[in-house]
């Protein structure tokens, strides 16, 4: 009898969908508080997930959902640097 995996699924904190989460990025605050895009999903820290799709991240923005998910007040230019990294 062979185990069939299931796919982990996540949801998109931009556009409130639930994909594989393979298809999404991490978006990641460590212990320091710094905010970055862990593409590998293995960095330490709270997780928050988004599309690879500049629209979500810009939804993401607009709604603060990254102040609400990290409780904290999220800098314009934490906002820049992801992006930048998203491009």
């Amino acid at each position: 009898m062979t185990k069939v995996r299931k796919t982990p699924m996540r949801t998109c904190i931009g556009c409130r969908e639930q994909k594989p989460k393979k298809e999404l990025i991490r978006i990641v605050k460590n212990k320091e508080n710094e905010i970055f895009l862990d593409r590998t999903g293995k960095a330490n820290g709270r997780g928050a997930y988004i599309c690879d799709d500049s629209s979500c991240l810009e939804k993401v923005i607009k709604s603060r959902a990254l102040n609400r998910t990290f409780s904290m007040e999220i800098k314009e230019e934490v906002y820049d640097e992801l992006r930048k990294s998203m491009e």
